[in-house]
């Protein structure tokens, strides 16, 4: 699991994602390409977006629920809390093997 975070984190548009639902959770894929090309000057196509959105997903740093038609995107920061538990938070003698 870790391994799809470090990778889903390697691209640099998947974290301009992830600052803006920080920003701003649950948009839409309109809302996100809009605010991707205003404020970083990305084109990308939705469909580029979408691959992107279905990456972050996978690795469970983005969850999605669908209201009517609409899809909307939300963080999910489980699985940098699980990566910050394991290397930056200090183990008690009595928790190491």
């Amino acid at each position: 699991m870790a391994d799809d975070v470090f990778k889903a984190l390697a691209d640099p548009t998947r974290r301009h994602i992830l600052d803006e639902l920080t920003e701003r959770n649950g948009q839409t894929l309109f809302e996100i390409c809009a605010r991707l090309a205003t404020k970083h000057g990305l084109g990308l196509s939705r469909q580029a977006i979408s691959q992107h959105l279905a990456v972050l997903e996978a690795a469970g740093l983005v969850t999605t629920r669908r209201q009517g038609r609409y899809k909307f995107h939300d963080l999910n920061t489980d699985p940098l809390e699980r990566i910050a538990d394991r290397w930056l938070r200090p183990k008690t003698p009595e928790s190491t093997p």
